[in-house]
């Protein structure tokens, strides 16, 4: 089942700098990302983050699965228009570097996967040392 999301709820979803960093960040890496996940990579606390997928996932451009503890966050491909909106996205310019340097500390969070899932929490204190 197809739900058709108006786009002023899109375009308002997307009206967030901390939501484009996340939609950035989840289109050019193609990977599903847990909230841990997202806290290290963006560097925000996790009730901020919670907040802004839970727009995300209202406006329709997020889905979430929850696998024991830890829910799993991906973007939503359909209807098509979402791709080109996702291009769109990541093609736009990078101020002070900030999505690049949310690429960086992602792809270092990637390796703490265990079996291409997150298991081991929050760890912000490691990657805000790295950032800095």
């Amino acid at each position: 089942m197809q739900i058709i999301i108006q786009a002023e709820v899109i375009f308002q979803a997307l009206a967030d700098k901390t939501r484009l960093r996340i939609i950035r960040l989840m289109r050019v890496t193609g990977e599903e990302s847990c909230l841990c996940e997202l806290v290290d990579s963006l560097l925000e606390p996790p009730y901020k983050l919670s907040r802004h997928l839970k727009i995300l996932r209202q406006a329709g451009l997020l889905l979430s699965q929850k696998e024991g503890r830890w829910v799993y966050h991906r973007l939503v491909s359909e209807p098509a228009y979402l791709e080109q909106l996702y291009a769109t996205v990541q093609a736009l310019p990078d101020p002070n570097e900030i999505y690049s340097k949310d690429l960086h500390r992602f792809h270092q969070r990637l390796c703490l996967r265990e079996g291409r899932r997150c298991r081991v929490g929050i760890q912000s204190e490691m990657f805000k040392t790295e950032a800095g």
